[in-house]
């Protein structure tokens, strides 16, 4: 499938827009390609856009004074991913963003975004689903970290992405879960049996 049509699938699920809207919206979009561990956003950089993901998998992280990284997101094709707090407010990432694997991703800088909202009510339609639902998957994984032990979030995270475990390295889930490898290791053997 060509990038444009993954994306018209992707808001069509939220938004209804015609084939000339759609060519449109599309066109505010840059392709970008990354190889596997390139960065996407480091610490510190200006962010100037978001970025849907078409293929490969990402992770949003942040590296703490102990040298300890916190994953924030995973982000795997039809995600959209970026350090959205620089992207609103204009400031410099607090969070960076690399590539598990290799990621075709298209680009859509924050100027652009505000545009085709003003411009096409569907498209503003879409972008409010799309950050309410971002809100809403915030809360529950914030919830699950202060009401649920390690392996509940575990087999949470393996029911809502089954897909995680055979793309994502096992240290990465365990830091995206704030466990040690040793007590993802363990989880892992229990919920396998």
């Amino acid at each position: 499938m060509q990038p444009a049509e993954i994306l018209q699938k992707h808001i069509a699920q939220t938004a209804t827009l015609t084939p000339e809207e759609h060519a449109y919206v599309f066109s505010h979009f840059q392709p970008a390609a990354f190889k596997k561990g390139q960065t996407v956003i480091r610490e510190g950089d200006k962010v100037e856009h978001e970025y849907f993901v078409l293929s490969g998998c990402l992770k949003a992280f942040y590296i703490n004074d102990q040298v300890k990284m916190h994953i924030l997101q995973f982000a795997m094709p039809t995600w959209w991913t970026s350090d959205y707090h620089a992207l609103y407010n204009q400031t410099r990432a607090t969070i960076n963003v690399d590539c598990i694997t290799d990621a075709a991703l298209l680009m859509l800088s924050n100027t652009d975004r505000e545009k085709l909202c003003r411009e096409i009510h569907q498209v503003e339609h879409f972008f409010r689903w799309r950050t309410n639902k971002g809100y809403v998957a915030a809360q529950q994984r914030l919830l699950s970290f202060m009401n649920n032990d390690a392996k509940t979030r575990y087999e949470e995270l393996l029911q809502l992405y089954p897909q995680l475990h055979h793309l994502v390295p096992k240290h990465l889930i365990a830091a995206y879960l704030g466990v040690s490898r040793e007590t993802l290791s363990r989880l892992y053997n229990t919920v396998k049996k």
